[in-house]
Parts: C-alpha cells; sequence; structure tokens
C-alpha cells in the first residue's frame, strides 16, 4: 500500500516558528515532525510515499530527497493554489491507482497504522477514519459513529453547546481510488466537511475505528511544548537520537557537559551542545544541535532549537528559542515567551511573560518588552529620546501608553492645571492626541484643545 503524507500547512497558529519553515520541518526532540511520520510508516510496512507540499516546499524536497535515507520512496505533489485536504490528496491522484492511507505531516503519533488498515479490509469499506477521544473536543472534527463502526455525522470545530461526542477526526484515513469520483478538480475541497458527507449521500460505506495510542495535534506553540514533555515522559513511542544517561536525559554526538554544570532530567541535550561550568538544565530542557549553555544560565520547560548562544546568566521559563538564536549575559524570557529564528536579545533585557518576537528581530540592552513584535525591527530600551517620545504609531506609541504617559504627566502638575495641545492632520495624530486629553483630564488637569495647528501656534498659546 501507498501512504500519502500531507505536508502543505503554513502553521500560522505556530508564529513566530514557522515565519520561515513549513510546519511539518518543525522540530519534535530535534528531529522534523514529518521524519517521525515517515517513520511510523516505514514501521508499518509504507515505502511508497507521496508528499502533499504547498508552503515552501522547497525545503521539505531538500531535506527528505527521494527518501533513500529513511527507507522509502518518496514523490511529491506541490499545489500552486489551496485546495484543501482531499484537494491536494487528489493533486497526487496519479501515484494511487490502489487502495491508500492518508496521513498529516504535522502530527505526532505513535498510532497502530496496521490495524486500521485491517479494520478496513475487514468491513469493506469506501473509506475508513481513523477516531481518537479527547477531553477537549472543540478545536477538533467531531465524528460520531454507530454500534457497527458506520458513521452517522460530522461536525467541523464545534461550540461547546454543540458537542455531542468526544471521538474526534484524527486526519489519519485509509481510501478506496473511488473516493476521487466525490473530489473536484483544482477546487478547495476538504474531507470532513464536503467528502465524506457526499460518500454517504451517495450511499457508500464510511467508517469509524478510535485508535489507540498517542496522538497529538501539533498545532499551537502551547501544544508544540506539550508535544516535547509528553516524548520526554516516554507517553509516545517515538526515536530519540542520542544514548540516554540516568535520569532521563538523552546525549546527542560530541555533547560536552562542563562536571561543574547541573543536569536534571529528562532533557535531551543535542549533538555538540556544549554546558558550562554553573549553568543549570532543570527538567523538560530541549537543547538543539550545537546549543552553547554559558556559566551560571539556567533554563527549565525551555525548547532551544539548533545554534543557539546562550550567555552568561541566561534565563530561560518556558520559552521556545527559535534556530541561531543570540542571548546576551542577563538576559531574561518568562513563561510563554517565543524567540523566532535568529532573534539577538541583548544583555540584561526582559521578556516579559507571553511575548513573541518574529525572526530577525533586536531587543536592545536593557529593554524590558512587554509586547510582541511582529513588525518593527527592534524592542527599544529607551521610550524618551532628544525628540521626546517617539516610535511608530500603533507600534512603539500605542493609545494605551499615550493614556499612561499622560497619566503619568498630569500627576506631576497640580489640579487644575491647563495644558494646550494640538495636532498635525494624520488619524495617528488626532487618535493619540485624543489618548493624551483622556489621560490628562482623568487626573485632573485641563486640556485647551486647539485641534490641527502649528508648533509656533501650539507654543504662542
Amino acid at each position: 500500500m501507498k501512504a500519502v503524507i500531507m505536508a502543505g500547512g503554513e502553521g500560522t497558529r505556530l508564529r513566530p516558528l514557522t515565519s520561515n519553515i513549513p510546519k511539518p520541518m518543525m522540530p519534535v526532540a530535534n528531529k522534523p515532525m514529518m521524519e517521525h511520520i515517515v517513520r511510523l510508516l516505514r514501521q508499518h510496512g509504507f515505502t511508497e510515499i507521496v508528499v502533499t507540499l504547498a508552503f515552501l516546499p522547497q525545503a521539505i524536497r531538500t531535506y527528505f530527497g527521494d527518501g533513500s535515507e529513511f527507507g522509502v520512496r518518496m514523490r511529491y505533489a506541490t499545489e500552486e493554489t489551496p485546495l484543501g485536504t482531499a484537494g491536494s490528496v487528489r493533486n497526487a491522484m496519479d501515484e494511487l491507482d490502489e487502495r491508500f492511507l492518508v496521513i498529516s505531516g504535522d502530527v505526532l503519533t505513535d498510532i497502530d497504522l496496521t490495524a486500521l488498515v485491517e479494520y478496513h479490509e475487514h468491513t469493506k469499506a469506501m473509506a475508513t477514519i481513523g477516531l481518537r477521544r479527547v477531553e477537549d473536543p472543540v478545536e477538533f472534527g467531531i465524528v460520531i459513529t454507530r454500534e457497527d463502526g458506520t458513521v452517522e455525522r460530522f461536525l467541523e470545530k464545534p461550540t461547546w453547546g454543540q458537542v455531542f461526542s468526544d471521538t474526534i477526526n484524527t486526519g489519519i484515513y485509509v481510501l478506496e481510488p473511488g473516493v476521487f469520483d466525490f473530489i473536484a478538480d483544482g477546487k478547495p475541497v476538504d474531507f470532513s466537511s464536503d467528502v465524506f458527507p457526499a460518500l454517504l449521500d451517495a450511499g457508500h460505506p464510511v467508517y469509524g475505528k478510535v485508535l489507540e495510542g498517542y496522538w497529538e495535534d501539533v498545532g499551537t506553540l502551547d501544544a508544540y511544548s506539550r508535544a516535547h514533555f509528553d516524548v520526554l515522559d516516554h507517553k509516545v513511542a517515538i526515536e530519540v537520537e542520542g544514548f540516554e544517561m540516568g535520569d532521563g536525559v538523552w546525549m546527542g554526538e560530541g555533547a560536552e557537559i562542563d562536571p561543574a554544570a547541573r543536569v536534571d532530567g529528562p532533557a535531551i541535550i543535542g549533538d555538540y551542545c556544549r554546558v558550562e561550568a554553573g549553568a543549570e538544565l532543570r527538567p523538560y530542557t530541549v537543547l538543539g544541535a550545537n546549543v552553547l549553555v554559558g556559566p551560571d544560565c539556567f533554563v527549565e520547560r525551555s525548547v532551544v532549537h539548533d545554534n543557539t548562544y546562550l550567555g552568561p546568566a541566561v534565563r530561560l521559563r518556558g520559552t521556545v528559542v527559535g534556530r541561531s538564536g543570540d542571548l546576551r549575559r542577563g538576559a531574561r524570557c518568562e513563561e510563554g515567551v517565543v524567540l523566532g529564528d535568529q532573534c539577538f536579545v541583548g544583555e540584561h533585557a526582559v521578556l516579559n511573560p507571553g511575548v513573541k518576537v518574529y525572526p530577525f528581530k533586536t531587543v536592545e540592552p536593557g529593554a524590558i518588552v512587554n509586547s510582541s513584535i511582529v513588525w518593527e525591527s527592534r524592542g527599544a530600551r529607551h521610550l524618551f529620546g532628544r525628540h521626546g517620545v517617539s516610535g511608530l504609531a500603533n507600534v512603539d506609541i500605542s493609545p494605551e501608553l499615550a493614556v499612561k504617559v499622560a497619566m503619568a504627566w498630569g500627576t506631576s502638575l497640580k489640579k487644575g492645571s491647563t495644558v494646550v495641545m494640538s495636532r498635525d492632520s494624520s488619524r495617528a495624530g488626532r487618535a493619540l492626541k485624543r489618548a493624551v486629553m483622556v489621560g490628562l483630564n482623568a487626573t485632573g488637569v485641563n486640556v485647551l484643545d486647539l485641534e490641527a495647528a502649528t508648533v509656533p501656534l501650539t507654543r504662542f498659546v
């Protein structure tokens, strides 16, 4: 049997980590997610694999090549425009002339695929859907089956008021070539919302089988961290490179740990990493290849990708750091911080909880960053410059910031003082001036509003 890996996802919910890498290439335990899927397929006897590509396809082609390094034969089908789950598989129809299995390239699982295929053969179904019981089904497509395993109905990403079952669609299917008759050519078509309901309406047998084993849709940043914790807790059977020492610490080839450093398992330390004296790697730390952990660093429940430099006394807690990051002495990243690829964080800078920094950004030394850095190029240390408060409207300077600055200033003025205000003709100027007026009024200061006026006129008044 052939297998189809759907690897066209952009992974928008995983940004900034997926800003310049396709989601299936995101590393889990220092291997791309899709590599774990390829190994699972080979383990169950699938050696002929067709991969459907869309976003940054060359990254996947370059890494996997013809599949010979992984013991399989791989072919590729690239979408020019998004075609949905079923449309992308139809795009590879020329390779699929007999029964085949479909699986996503961006999940982490060790599910028994052989059992699913055997069930499909036993029921003589047109389509068999792999199902999974989960505690929170709201994020997934729900499937309800009858006692004999036939599918009764589908519901895509319901609200809690619509939830009628805890069995969700895992995106793992065994299909007969006849399903292509129900997939329009060149149009976006989805399996669960379009194809399977059409099969049921046409009277074809569609079955669902609840699968045992681990399955995690690594679709969000929380799920990405959770997947690593589950790997370290041995909840999922995947291959981890290196050798396992005591306390569940995996060491890669050529990794060096100073005797004066402390490493508490479970943890993964990638190839050619160096952990220097005084550093502490606490439980659930994952280091990629060629990571340098400087003296007196503290890392806990964090994932650090390849080629990253952690300077002396850097502190990471519940953080994900992208490839080739550069964190200088004393930098601190709190819970939920995510740094994209090639970010620079200066000495003693602090990134507060939940901040996301997109790739190639600079956080200046000593900066305290409270909000995500997406479009602007740097997180500035100083708000006040030679020409007052300056920066990009709605990026560096938001209406909320204008209110706070105005209230801080207003508290230093006497009650009942009057401030003269004006603005230029820009929309941003109008919004920010009103925000400053609100802040001043809130502290008991009067405002004389000249609306649109020149600076010399405002000074004169």
